[in-house]
């Protein structure tokens, strides 16, 4: 599941007339990195869903994926991340999938990070798998980071008024399970996420590389020259 719905309003002004998922990052559109990362690991079919600039991103993922491409209209209402995926749900299949936002963006490690997940991900333990990056270490985000590692490797949220070490990388794998009766309308990822913690079973796996939170005009630059270092 590709989120490529939402209006990527800190990005404008590039957004007014250019979706968030088409803007090009290092001679490439944001949402093409990201199927590039998907098919690396193997994955085949990709559910994407529209709403802003709906026609755009419709016509950019058909092209890159033909009829391996399912697109979920919101193009009625936006549904958030949590909405959009129970919409998404008949065409997501009865095991694990991915979940990946279009803008994230990261330079790869010593080895795939998605194929590392697909090894670590065990339905019994758990029924979602978050990627996080260094809240210190990454480029351009200067956030207040997202969760802590338990010992036996189960997420904690950040505390109040504290610094967590990781930040969400927006990449995830999550279990079926996870859309049994959810809430009506549109809603957060981030609800879904509140209950596997509650129940012991939202785990998480630190990026090996260099994320790059792209989520400013300024951003693509920094995250531009982080690219080019990296190939040097």
């Amino acid at each position: 599941m590709v989120f490529a719905a939402g209006r990527g309003k800190r990005m404008r002004p590039l957004t007014a007339t250019t979706p968030k998922p088409l803007i090009e990052v290092a001679g490439k559109a944001l949402i093409d990195h990201v199927f590039d990362r998907l098919e690396a690991a193997g994955v085949t079919r990709f559910v994407v869903n529209v709403h802003y600039l709906a026609d755009l991103i419709e016509v950019h993922a058909r092209r890159r994926a033909g009829d391996r491409v399912i697109i979920s209209d919101e193009r009625a209402g936006l549904l958030d991340t949590g909405g959009g995926l129970v919409k998404a749900q008949p065409h997501l299949g009865d095991t694990p999938f991915f979940v990946a936002n279009s803008d994230t963006f990261w330079i790869e490690g010593a080895s795939s990070n998605l194929a590392r997940m697909m090894r670590e991900f065990d339905p019994d333990r758990m029924d979602g798998l978050l990627l996080l990056a260094s809240t210190v270490a990454s480029v351009g985000y200067d956030g207040a980071g997202d969760f802590e590692f338990g010992t036996d490797g189960r997420l904690k949220r950040r505390r109040e008024r504290t610094v967590a070490p990781f930040v969400y990388a927006g990449c995830a794998i999550m279990s079926p399970s996870v859309l049994v009766d959810p809430p009506n309308g549109a809603f957060s990822l981030n609800v879904v996420f509140d209950r596997l913690l509650a129940e012991g079973r939202l785990f998480g796996t630190r990026l090996d590389g260099l994320w790059m939170h792209v989520g400013t005009p300024a951003a693509i630059g920094e995250a531009e020259r982080a690219f080019v270092a990296s190939a040097a």
